[in-house]
């Protein structure tokens, strides 16, 4: 999956972008108090978008 896309899929979801690191960005999921870091990379393995929804407590996109 495109990071813009995934991206634009958890802002949707209600998830902020909390700050950015070294090699990732990292979103929070506020109702919950969970943060979980999201590679830079262009594009992103779809067993890693799953990972982070979970994580997160979001529907997969």
């Amino acid at each position: 999956m495109r990071r813009k896309d995934f991206v634009r899929h958890l802002k949707d979801c209600g998830c902020l972008l909390q700050r950015e690191g070294g090699k990732y960005s990292i979103f929070e999921n506020p109702q919950k108090q969970v943060a979980t870091p999201v590679t830079r990379h262009t594009e992103i393995a779809d067993f890693t978008v799953r990972k982070i929804c979970r994580q997160l407590g979001i529907p997969e996109p």
